[in-house]
């Protein structure tokens, strides 16, 4: 990752320049189903031209992208590591594939309640805390899903590999461990910095 580094003409240091950078805030499955997914994702790369996907480690998004200036960063990540201090892991269930006709398709992630209300908490707490709104994420309900083929895939490729994919078993369970902050360099999405979810479930103060 880089940041945008100005060099103080008096003393000679450096620091971090006033520019507003890209972020959003995920679920990253464990390594090895990240791997899987990634398997899944070049097939469409290679298969029928569509790219885009590789541009982000395999993710379910829970705060849309967000602009923030690079010097108010420890604010930021400060914030995110309080929340997650006081979530607990979540378990994840992966379950076929869907589709958002004509352009993408996707991993299906089950909507379970602790899913649901890890990313209901975290968007009210970014608002209140932080003033983050997503509006469009305010307009519509939560729907986790996991990108293999994205909008760069034409609608005559959606067709071939939607019919390939539409009723292909995929099953994994697992534990997310970590809430994750992506940061996009102006190519591509990469970790930031991952925040351990450390509570127990139960009500908690957010």
């Amino acid at each position: 990752m880089t940041l945008p580094w100005t060099t103080n003409p008096k003393s000679g240091e450096l620091r971090l320049s006033s520019c507003k950078q890209r972020f959003f805030i995920a679920l990253l499955p464990p390594q090895e189903v990240q791997d899987d997914v990634n398997e899944i994702k070049q097939i469409f790369a290679d298969r029928y031209g569509s790219r885009a996907a590789l541009k982000s480690p395999p993710h379910v998004t829970l705060q849309p992208p967000f602009d923030w200036l690079s010097e108010d960063l420890p604010t930021l990540m400060q914030a995110l590591s309080e929340f997650a201090s006081r979530q607990a892991p979540v378990p994840m269930e992966l379950s076929g594939f869907g589709a958002f006709v004509p352009r993408v398709i996707y991993i299906n992630v089950v909507k379970t309640p602790e899913l649901l209300d890890l990313q209901a908490k975290l968007m009210a707490y970014m608002e209140t805390t932080l003033g983050i709104v997503d509006p469009v994420s305010k307009t519509r309900s939560f729907a986790p899903h996991m990108t293999v083929g994205y909008r760069d895939l034409t609608k005559q490729n959606f067709g071939v590999a939607w019919a390939e994919f539409q009723y292909q078993p995929l099953k994994a369970n697992f534990q997310v461990l970590n809430l994750t902050l992506l940061i996009h360099d102006g190519k591509r999405w990469n970790i930031c910095k991952e925040f351990p979810l450390l509570g127990f479930g139960g009500v908690d103060e957010f």
